[in-house]
């Protein structure tokens, strides 16, 4: 089965260890990541924890710490960083040609 692959941003449109929304009017806003290495991951911008945004948490490596409670979750799955629990959801994402796209269904 084939994913629907829709072009968000460019990659320059993210700083470096910064994130960006994408708003939603019919789910949750996504938060999209770029780390220093110029990585792309996409979460739900929700913390498991008490529901932080995440695109406002601070980006190091390959996860972002949620700016409520200081959790740690990884940004390639959205699990939190033990020995905290939750995962805040993974959306997949692809960068191509400078391009990011998520499959959003």
């Amino acid at each position: 089965m084939s994913r629907n692959w829709k072009t968000i941003c460019q990659l320059n449109d993210i700083p470096a260890q910064g994130a960006r929304v994408l708003k939603r009017d019919d789910g949750d806003d996504i938060a999209i990541f770029r780390t220093i290495d110029n990585q792309v991951f996409a979460l739900v911008d929700k913390c498991p924890h008490k529901g932080g945004p995440l695109s406002q948490g601070i980006v190091s490596g390959r996860t972002v710490t949620c700016p409520l409670h200081n959790w740690n979750i990884d940004l390639a799955t959205g699990q939190a960083c033990a020995p905290d629990e939750g995962c805040s959801g993974h959306i997949p994402v692809k960068l191509e040609a400078g391009a990011i796209f998520l499959a959003l269904d």
